[in-house]
């Protein structure tokens, strides 16, 4: 059993490794193709030349395959951040402090949860208007919530150990036990918290690239290409099945690397 969940550990590693070297590397080595468009050429099924095919604009799908990698992971990795450093920070005072600031910080938790996460994203998102940097704070202000009750739990737990109490005899801050001594030992929860917030922060970027909320045009996203193919599904079936497929091996490589993470975790207490 340990066996297997290391192999799937590692095996959702190597893919992610793979699609991190193929953000990076690919694009330089399919030119401008990703945005080079030749209407005589459109929605060309795949080819020595183009092996994913081509769109509906005739750009080769390879370069914006590997370009909207870079603009989903890198929206969802800073999404994923901001929600993981806003929501750990108010878990934490909340378990520490205790009393009404705890019971202040659950109920605003539970406004948060009671609206539907995607619903309350894109209501944001078209609020402020469609951009990168407006995902990223739409995202983050629907994902913080499970930081923080986590946070919050594993700080009102280990407040009580003996090591915070002679910390404190030892004249430290309240700040620096927190930072120092409780949080560090929250921290792998938080990861593997924060890898299958990860999965989910991709899908939802995906959604609202799709629903044309996400990086305007002719910037490359998954959702994008995904809207962008829907159109010539019969016709053409590689434009959608590309980044589609790209979408669903990540988060399964995701979800394998977080399964292994909460396992060997689980096993090692």
């Amino acid at each position: 059993m340990r066996d297997g969940r290391r192999i799937a550990l590692a095996a959702g590693a190597v893919m992610l490794g793979a699609l991190g070297l193929g953000a990076i590397g690919l694009p330089w080595l399919v030119g401008t193709g990703a945005y080079a468009v030749d209407l005589s050429a459109r929605l060309e099924p795949p080819d020595t030349a183009h092996v994913f095919g081509r769109d509906a604009l005739g750009r080769d799908l390879l370069g914006r395959l590997c370009l909207g990698a870079r603009t989903s992971l890198g929206i969802a990795a800073a999404a994923v951040g901001l929600s993981m450093a806003f929501g750990t920070a108010v878990g934490a005072l909340a378990g520490w402090r205790g009393g009404w600031v705890d019971a202040l910080v659950a109920r605003v938790i539970d406004v948060v949860l009671a609206f539907p996460g995607l619903l309350l994203a894109i209501a944001l998102a078209a609020v402020l208007g469609p951009s990168a940097q407006n995902v990223v704070l739409a995202l983050a202000a629907m994902g913080w919530t499970g930081y923080a009750r986590l946070a919050r739990a594993q700080v009102a737990a280990t407040k009580r150990r003996d090591f915070v109490d002679a910390a404190r005899a030892l004249g430290r801050s309240d700040a620096s036990i927190v930072r120092e001594h409780v949080l560090p030992a929250a921290f792998p929860l938080l990861l593997v918290q924060a890898t299958f917030g990860l999965s989910g922060a991709i899908v939802a970027e995906a959604s609202l690239s799709f629903l044309g909320l996400g990086a305007p045009p002719p910037t490359p996203s998954w959702g994008g290409m995904l809207d962008e193919g829907r159109l010539f599904m019969l016709v053409a079936p590689h434009a959608i099945l590309v980044p589609a497929l790209a979408l669903a091996t990540t988060v399964l490589a995701l979800q394998l690397v977080g399964d292994g993470l909460r396992d060997l975790l689980e096993l090692d207490r």
